[in-house]
């Protein structure tokens, strides 16, 4: 916490009052206990700078006593420091407020409780209560306030003989109210209480003097900035903060009551700034208000949907069991009418009795053979009885299991639009900043809308920044150098917007791109080195040659290194540019060199077959200082097989493991020409992996060289002239 929000909210309000910006009747919330929900009464000051009523003080500490020491008692569930606490007997109130209660007690006791304002837990300590301040300012401030409130009530006289008149004067130092002559009588010109202090009529009356709760008789008068609060004289000489730095109350009184001041000058000067984002934030409120009816709509819309394939199916699924119903009902009643003829009584056996009364043999005969046929199959049918028709209904059941586990899965999608989501590995920042997206469904989107803001050193964000894109892409320009930006993007069809993407951090180079090619002038080695049409690419070819001269190796044999710079000189300011090593690089150098030193390099090449040559002594390549404290008109690093060497030092010459990083996929560097300083970066996270002074006493050239198998390229923003992406790159 700031000094400027130490001496308490409250400073800020009188501030406020003072000024005459804010009327009396505009802060009743900050003068509420956030323990019992009412005004103030007696407020002290806890550890958190946050105040509140002494009687909830002793509230809360008896609550949490009682449920420190009874777990299951119905105080424990009752402990919340925002609820109303009943009110708790005085003996044990008086416990509480005693200090040296926890020593004398034979059942331990806490002193901890939340603050009902923070929620943090606070340790009033050994003391308790008695080691508070009270809070005399916001005191004050609630009478004022109580005085507004009553508006035309009068104070009246303590000391009158009833009826008692109307009070004109309030005197701090007797505590009391006086009418005009009750103060005459009681304050006689030429004796010590005619000297006392008096106000207007108030009921507020506090002690003239702040005291020190340690030391009940010694007045507060210096201010301890390493515990943030005042002390006393004897706190200093041999208390709590004997070895702490502190300073005079006037000068802390100065310096808190300037900090404030500025403070509020400024929230003042805001103000038309926070109606406009209260406008906003009432057009948001609309907007979400609509958006919420839309999306209730679009959701019974689609519950319908399925309401009425549900009683479609619903509907053909019982007619088909009807149907299947009624089929079966039919073949049963043919079958149990072919069952009655059997019956005695019935039509076959009462007709086949009659033909057996038949004595003519051929006329029985011709009767007798169909009718036995006809008894036949009905004497089969009963030996072999089945039923003509199932009565279970199992093919019939409907199969739901699939459907439910859908249905429970029902949830939200996005109203219908995909999230796009950011290509990190396409999204480049340098002077300006190219953001690639990517979204599943192009053809549901109408456009999108690119949000992009600043992140202060502090983490503080400010407001976002809106840009509406009809494509995938966009390239953002003015970029403040050395900042970190937040970008996200959300996609919109129609009214309808999807969920805003995740955030994607961007570090910006700490200086702005430095433009340039490589030069085939300036020493350029073209049997060794291989440049490119746009020259802002290099290779070496030297492995090429030292194969062709294989039959003369005998013994160790030793190349130089082949030099290419940039085409443009730095004189001032800060530059930075970046360019990646390709990963079969066998050794690549790159940084900074001066025209002096340059001149040395490509004027006096190293013989090829020197045995003389030291790969790490410093003279040709630079790689190595050859003094650690003075600055050379060169700096150098080394990148090959995939590694990032580190040149040494006077403090990690012995370490050759901390100086040995992976090679990063894009390297930055960073030039001071005012202060004489280079950095090397990793492009990836805006990391400084290595930074030291140079002699920039001449023109200053980006500096390569290559040795063996290598290649560089410059990135497309250090070679494009003008700085800009191409909106399709």
């Amino acid at each position: 916490m700031s000094e400027s929000e130490e001496i308490s909210e409250f400073g800020y309000i009188m501030e406020l009052l003072a000024r005459g910006k804010v009327t009396i009747k505009n802060i009743e919330r900050e003068l509420i206990c956030p323990a019992c929900k009412e005004l103030f009464t007696h407020p002290l000051i806890l550890p958190c700078q946050h105040s509140i009523c002494h009687k909830c003080v002793k509230e809360l500490l008896l609550t949490h006593d009682d449920s420190f020491n009874d777990v299951g008692s119905d105080n424990s569930n009752q402990s919340s420091p925002r609820l109303r606490l009943p009110s708790p007997s005085m003996d044990k109130i008086d416990r509480i407020s005693r200090p040296g209660w926890k020593r004398g007690s034979l059942t331990p006791r806490t002193t901890t409780f939340p603050c009902p304002g923070c929620e943090h837990d606070v340790d009033l300590g050994e003391r308790g209560i008695s080691g508070l301040f009270r809070n005399f300012t916001l005191e004050t401030i609630v009478e004022r306030y109580r005085q507004a409130a009553r508006a035309a009530t009068a104070i009246m006289c303590d000391l009158c003989k009833p009826p008692p008149q109307e009070s004109t004067k309030s005197c701090m130092d007797c505590s009391a109210s006086y009418c005009n002559e009750c103060f005459k009588i009681y304050h006689p010109w030429g004796t010590v209480k005619a000297q006392h202090e008096y106000v207007g009529p108030t009921t507020n009356f506090r002690p003239k003097i702040l005291m020190c709760p340690e030391h009940e008789t010694e007045r507060i008068n210096m201010y301890c900035e390493l515990c943030r609060r005042p002390v006393c004289h004897l706190c200093k000489l041999g208390g709590n903060h004997s070895n702490h730095r502190v300073t005079t109350m006037s000068s802390a009184y100065k310096t808190l009551k300037e900090k404030l001041s500025k403070d509020i000058d400024y929230l003042i000067g805001k103000e038309s700034q926070v109606k406009s984002q209260i406008s906003e934030l009432n057009l948001l409120m609309k907007e979400t208000e609509c958006n919420g009816e839309r999306a209730k709509e679009e959701a019974v819309t689609h519950f319908e949907k399925l309401f009425e394939i549900l009683e479609e199916r619903k509907s053909s699924v019982l007619k088909a069991i009807d149907a299947s119903k009624k089929l079966r009902l039919d073949k049963f009643q043919t079958q149990v009418e072919e069952y009655q003829g059997l019956l005695e009584n019935n039509g076959l056996v009462g007709y086949a009795q009659e033909v057996l009364k038949e004595t003519d043999q051929s006329c029985f005969v011709q009767t007798a053979k169909q009718l036995h046929l006809r008894i036949q199959k009905a004497t089969e049918s009963l030996k072999s009885f089945r039923p003509a028709a199932q009565t279970s209904f199992e093919d019939y059941v409907v199969n739901t299991s699939k459907q439910t586990e859908l249905l429970g899965e029902l949830s939200f999608f996005s109203s219908g639009i995909d999230v796009p989501e950011i290509n990190e590995e396409q999204s480049k920042v340098y002077n300006n900043v190219l953001i690639n997206w990517y979204h599943p469904e192009k053809d549901k989107a109408d456009s999108y809308v690119l949000e992009y803001r600043k992140i202060n050193r502090d983490e503080e964000m400010l407001s976002w920044n809106e840009i509406e894109v009809c494509g995938t892409s966009k390239v953002i320009s003015d970029l403040e150098s050395n900042c970190n930006y937040a970008f996200r993007v959300r996609a919109y069809k129609g009214s309808i917007c999807s969920p805003c993407s995740r955030e994607l951090i961007l570090h910006t180079p700490p200086a702005p791109v430095f433009s340039f090619l490589f030069d085939e002038k300036c020493g350029y080695n073209n049997e060794h080195l291989l440049l490119n049409l746009k020259r802002d690419r290099v290779e070496s070819r030297a492995g090429f040659n030292l194969l062709l001269a294989a039959d003369r190796i005998q013994v160790g044999y030793y190349t130089s290194l082949d030099y290419i710079i940039g085409d443009v000189g730095i004189t001032k300011g800060k530059h930075f540019w970046a360019f990646r090593v390709e990963p079969y690089s066998y050794l690549v150098k790159a940084g900074v060199a001066s025209s002096d030193k340059l001149q040395e390099w490509l004027r006096s090449p190293r013989d090829a077959v020197s045995p003389r040559y030291e790969q790490d002594s410093g003279h040709d390549s630079g790689s190595e200082d050859a003094c650690f404290d003075s600055s050379q008109p060169f700096t150098l690093v080394t990148i090959g097989m995939k590694k990032f060497f580190i040149p040494k030092s006077a403090t990690s010459a012995n370490e050759p493991e901390n100086r040995v990083l992976p090679m990063p996929t894009s390297i930055g560097i960073f030039l001071d020409y005012d202060k004489g300083r280079v950095a090397f970066y990793d492009m990836d996270h805006m990391k400084c992996l290595y930074e030291r002074q140079v002699d920039c006493s001449h023109t200053m050239y980006p500096a390569f060289a290559l040795m063996g198998s290598g290649g560089v390229q410059l990135e497309e923003p250090i070679t494009a002239k003008y700085l800009e992406y191409q909106e399709h790159m």
